[in-house]
């Protein structure tokens, strides 16, 4: 077999204000992917119904439809990413979700609005693989997991101007305008990417050997016992995760609606307006908070001992479970969406040490196909199951549990929150090989 580790990564000779520069840029664009995949969990009611939908019709819609063609094409398009020009590959890729984001807005019955979503899907499978390959390129080693958790940024960034961007223009001109206006941006941004953004391969001087196959790169990610135990962890996560975010927005207007237009008729607003600007900007800056803490924590750790990487979103995913749980239970909206930022803010501290640490798991050639292998597992089980399964159990206990759309919802949430003990337990696990399996 070619001796691959024989082929020095190539690092982009580029100075540090360019690389600030692309790697805000490079936010910019993911905050747009979230944005566009986020917005529709605070339009769930309207949509729901205006359409007439079921929680299980509005869990495909936010999760399945969305991670149907998302999971699987990122594969072939990070294997592309590995010998192509990487800033072309997102640009395109953003103007194409973005499209379909505003195609979201002209649907008139679930499945155009399905085959939208999934739309949706396929665009932003070009959007992270490349990122994280092409960030690894830019920075050093011992940069990369706060570069990637600076870049992971967007995850809440977006959430936020969804969450409040679909509020406010959904409480005045409906949850179809909200769509085209989040589109919109998205083509403007791909502009940028595509002209701006630099692809280090151009400028350092090409690799002798080739690179490895698909195969290879399995075979190379299959004798990484770390990364299999951080995939199926940050799985369980981002299932609560998904699932939780789907029905965030349905969770208050079910449970406290009577207290929350109280609260939003007291700022002039529509009940989904103030709800939107409070879990968006809450849950957003918390969501920033823990995102930028993990990526910080992990780099200066991880240089004295990489297992205590492991141990950061072990820690927090424990913490988090009772915390989340009593935000579910209380009687208070207020009271609620103030706990719960708790939780969202400890479940995102595990972003800059997972992404960082796949990205030294791997040679520099495999990047991009390693990052997709685990957005492969983590969406298609936490993206395509989480919101499907949420729903589908708060119909269940709604109708033959006798609980109401209320608190069906509410106990599924809880009893679904449990599984995170399983993904501390494989964060935990991942502590005793890390260390022998880093190779930068």
């Amino acid at each position: 077999m070619t001796d691959f580790a024989a082929a020095a990564p190539r690092h982009a000779p580029l100075h540090g204000g360019y690389r600030r520069y692309a790697l805000c840029v490079l936010l910019a664009i993911y905050s747009l992917n979230f944005l566009d995949r986020q917005i529709v969990t605070i339009l769930a009611e309207p949509i729901r119904n205006d359409l007439g939908l079921l929680d299980w019709q509005l869990g495909m819609m936010t999760g399945f439809a969305f991670a149907l063609l998302y999971t699987f094409m990122g594969i072939p398009i990070a294997r592309f990413a590995e010998r192509a020009n990487r800033p072309y590959i997102i640009g395109g890729a953003t103007a194409v979700w973005s499209l379909f984001t505003i195609a979201c807005g002209y649907a008139q019955n679930f499945t155009q609005l399905l085959i939208a979503r999934v739309g949706v899907g396929v665009g932003e499978a070009g959007c992270t693989p490349p990122s994280h390959s092409l960030i690894s390129d830019y920075v050093p080693p011992e940069k990369r997991a706060s570069a990637i958790a600076f870049y992971h940024l967007g995850t809440p960034l977006g959430s936020l101007l969804g969450l409040v961007l679909g509020g406010l223009v959904a409480g005045i001109w409906g949850w179809r305008t909200a769509f085209l206006l989040a589109g919109a941006p998205g083509i403007v941004i791909a502009i940028v990417a595509i002209t701006t953004l630099r692809e280090p391969r151009r400028l350092a001087p090409p690799l002798t050997v080739a690179g490895p196959t698909f195969v290879d790169a399995l075979r190379e990610l299959r004798g990484k016992r770390t990364f299999w135990l951080l995939a199926f962890a940050a799985a369980i996560v981002a299932f609560n995760g998904y699932g939780s975010a789907a029905f965030s927005g349905s969770f208050y207007l079910r449970n406290h609606l009577v207290e929350l237009t109280a609260l939003s008729h007291s700022v002039g607003l529509e009940p989904i307006a103030f709800l939107g600007v409070a879990l968006g900007v809450l849950g957003g800056i918390a969501g920033m908070l823990g995102t930028w803490i993990g990526g910080v924590l992990a780099d200066h750790y991880g240089t004295r001992d990489k297992r205590t990487i492991m141990a950061i979103p072990a820690l927090a995913g424990l913490i988090a479970i009772p915390v989340y749980i009593i935000g579910l239970l209380v009687p208070s909206a207020l009271s609620a969406i103030v706990i719960l930022t708790i939780p969202t803010l400890l479940a995102s501290l595990w972003y800059g040490p997972v992404y960082g640490t796949v990205q030294g798991l791997v040679r520099p050639q495999t990047r991009a196909t390693a990052s997709a292998v685990l957005l492969f597992i983590v969406n298609l089980i936490g993206l395509g199951l989480g919101p499907l399964g949420v729903g589908i159990l708060s119909d269940v206990l709604a109708k033959a549990g006798g609980l109401g759309p209320g608190d069906g919802l509410r106990w599924s949430l809880i009893l679904f929150s449990l599984m995170g003990f399983v993904a501390a337990w494989l964060f935990w696990l991942a502590r005793r090989t890390i260390r022998e399996e880093m190779a930068s």
